[in-house]
C-alpha cells in the first residue's frame, strides 16, 4: 500500500485508510459487523492489505473494543485514531476541557493503548471556544496519550483559531464525488497551514460502490432512509449520477468503489477512509491504489459530477447545526 504524509510534516499513513464505523453501531447501516471474531478478520484483512489507518470513534457502539482485540499483536504497525465529542442529551456536543480528559482516558481503556497516533474533536461545540478544546488536546499530547490532534467538520475560520493553539494535523470531512464542497475553502486552508484532509464517506454513503437500485435495498432500519440524499426524488437523481460513474469504471476496468476512491487519491493530501462489513469490499477498495485515471478520464468526472451535483443536502436538519460555519 502506498504511503503519505498526514500533512506537511506529519507522519506517514496508508494512502487508504480503514473507517471502523460500521463494526461497531447496530442498527445505523444495513450491514454491521455485530460479532467480534467477525471484526477481527476483517480489521487484520485490512491490515494485510497495508490498510494500516484505522479510524474509530467513541460513539461508534463497541468499535473501539472490537478495535482493541484486533491489535493485539499488531499494535506497531497500525496509525490509530478516534473521535470524541458527541454526547447523549440536548448538549449533543462536549468541549470542555474536563470533558477531553475523560473521554480520553475512556478511549485509552477500550482500545487497550497507552498513546492515541491520532485524536479528533468529532464535532465543535459552540458553547465551548474553540481554544480551549484545542488547548485540553494538547496537554495529552503533552502527558503522551495522544501523538497528533484532528478536527471533524470544521470551518476553515475554525481550523485557523486551533492551529494557533497546536498543530492540526488533519481535518475529517465527507468528501467524495458526491461531496465536493471541501474544494471550495477548507482544502484550499488545509494546504496553507499543512494540513491533510481525511476523507470519510468518500463512496458517496453507498451510491458510488453500486450497492443498491431502490430504497428498499436499505433495512428499515438503516438511517440513511431518513438521510435527504436517500429520499424521494433525490434517490433517483443520485442513483442515476452513480450509474454514469459506473459506467466509466466499467470502460476503465475497475469497480465504481475503485473508480471514486482513485479520484480522491489525484489528490496527494487527501487520504480516504472507507468503511465496510465485508472483507471482500475492503479487498476491492484496497486494490485503488492501483488504479491510475488520466487527464481526460478526471475532466470528465468532473463533468459527471461537479460542486453540488449530488441531490440533496449532506444531513438532516439536526445533523446540519452540528456542523461548524
Amino acid at each position: 500500500m502506498d504511503q503519505r504524509s498526514l500533512g506537511r510534516s506529519g507522519p506517514q499513513v496508508s494512502a487508504i485508510g480503514f473507517g471502523c464505523m460500521s463494526l461497531g453501531i447496530a442498527d445505523v447501516y444495513t450491514s454491521t459487523v455485530r460479532d467480534d471474531d467477525e471484526a477481527v478478520a476483517l480489521i487484520h484483512r485490512a491490515l494485510d492489505l497495508g490498510m494500516t489507518f484505522l479510524d474509530t470513534a467513541d460513539i461508534y457502539g463497541d468499535s473501539e473494543l472490537k478495535v482493541a482485540k484486533a491489535l493485539k499483536g499488531r499494535r506497531h504497525n497500525v496509525f490509530l485514531a478516534t473521535k470524541f465529542g458527541f454526547v447523549s442529551g440536548p448538549r449533543g456536543v462536549d468541549g470542555r476541557a474536563a470533558y477531553v480528559r475523560e473521554a480520553c482516558e475512556r478511549s485509552l481503556k477500550r482500545l487497550e493503548v497507552d498513546t492515541i497516533d491520532l485524536y479528533y474533536l468529532h464535532r465543535a461545540d459552540p458553547q465551548v471556544a474553540i481554544e480551549e478544546t484545542v488547548g485540553a488536546m494538547a496537554d495529552l499530547v503533552r502527558e503522551g496519550k495522544v501523538r497528533h490532534l484532528g478536527l471533524s467538520e470544521v470551518s476553515p475560520a475554525t481550523l485557523r483559531r486551533a492551529q494557533a493553539i497546536h498543530p492540526i494535523r488533519a481535518v475529517q470531512s465527507e468528501y467524495s464525488l458526491f461531496s465536493r464542497e471541501p474544494e471550495e475553502e477548507l482544502l484550499p486552508a488545509l494546504r496553507e497551514l499543512g494540513g491533510a484532509l481525511v476523507a470519510y464517506s468518500p463512496l458517496g454513503r453507498g451510491f458510488l460502490g453500486g450497492r443498491f437500485r431502490t430504497i428498499d435495498d436499505l433495512a428499515p432500519d438503516d438511517w440513511r432512509r431518513n438521510n435527504p440524499r436517500f429520499q424521494g426524488e433525490n434517490f433517483t437523481r443520485n442513483v442515476a449520477l452513480a450509474d454514469r460513474v459506473r459506467e466509466m469504471a466499467v470502460a476503465s476496468d475497475c469497480t465504481p468503489a475503485q473508480l471514486a476512491l482513485a479520484w480522491l487519491l489525484t489528490r496527494p493530501d487527501v487520504i480516504p477512509i472507507p468503511g465496510t462489513s465485508s472483507i471482500e469490499r475492503v479487498t476491492e477498495n484496497a486494490g485503488a491504489v492501483n488504479v491510475r485515471l488520466t487527464r481526460a478520464q478526471l475532466d470528465e468526472l468532473d463533468r459527471l459530477s461537479p460542486l453540488g451535483a449530488a441531490a440533496g443536502e449532506r444531513y438532516d436538519a439536526r445533523g446540519s447545526a452540528l456542523l461548524d460555519g
